[in-house]
């Protein structure tokens, strides 16, 4: 019996190839072969326009495919899906510029690369709200943000309190305000810097997302030179130097403290 070749049309998509081809009761389609991304599809006993002979016909791809291919036969015709192995638009499907006589474009399934490119868009849009929805939700989110609002708004308060106070003593007594800054602002800042324990339970306990040691090193180290340094050597309280800590410290903790809570 003659080979003949059918009639094939395609249509693409970023990361598959769609090949319709026109062949009633179609029994055998033979998958990828050969070295070059060629695809064979060959059907035998089957129904095209010259009526039932061996159908057959190739393709040279213009870029690389995946080997898993599939197919689908229905009484009127052959739908077959092949992956491309990088998820790209297509210039052409065949590698020589000039197509064969028996492809076609599809154009029940035809789209051009922008709209291709929005029916991807839609696509991962499903997927991720498809997502989202079999993740379980967190009961005690709500319960969460209210806590770390309040934590960091209290802190904002708190360190914009001693920044305000230090500021204006220091526009009302010059330099004389370096030197009583300890006796004025410590207990706020003792206050402040003893809620800063937080910063290490909430990593720990897994209510933000930061590291647990940075946290501990950074409440740490203040508390050391607050506590000790400055607590409980007396010497210490009347120098200028407790002055420009604390502002920084304030001054550093009003903005970092604005930006967290803002988001919450």
């Amino acid at each position: 019996m003659q080979t003949l070749t059918p009639h094939v049309y395609w249509a693409q998509r970023h990361g598959d190839i769609y090949l319709r081809v026109e062949l009633s009761d179609a029994k055998v389609c033979d998958g990828l072969h050969g070295i070059k991304p060629m695809f064979l599809c060959r059907t035998a006993q089957g129904h095209g326009a010259k009526g039932d002979h061996d159908y057959e016909f190739s393709l040279d791809f213009l870029e690389p495919v995946k080997p898993e291919v599939s197919h689908r036969s229905t009484q009127r015709l052959v739908n077959v899906t092949v992956r491309k192995q990088e998820q790209r638009w297509w210039d052409r499907l065949t590698l020589q510029e000039r197509k064969p006589l028996f492809l076609a474009p599809d154009f029940d399934r035809w789209l051009d690369e922008s709209d291709a490119e929005m029916e991807l868009q839609e696509e991962e849009k499903i997927n991720k709200v498809s997502i989202e929805s079999r993740i379980r939700k967190d009961p005690y989110l709500g319960l969460k943000k209210g806590y770390l609002f309040m934590y960091n708004l209290v802190q904002f308060l708190g360190f914009s309190w001693i920044f305000v106070n230090m500021t204006v003593r220091l526009f009302i007594l010059g330099q004389d305000s370096f030197y009583d800054t300890f006796h004025t602002i410590a207990d706020m800042m003792y206050f402040c810097q003893m809620m800063a324990v937080a910063e290490v339970i909430n990593p720990l306990v897994g209510l933000v997302k930061t590291g647990v040691f940075p946290a501990m090193i950074q409440v740490v180290g203040r508390n050391v030179i607050l506590f000790v340094i400055f607590g409980s050597l007396e010497e210490m309280q009347n120098k200028a130097v407790v002055f420009f800590v604390f502002y920084l410290w304030s001054t550093i903790e009003i903005f970092r403290d604005l930006q967290v809570t803002l988001p919450l």
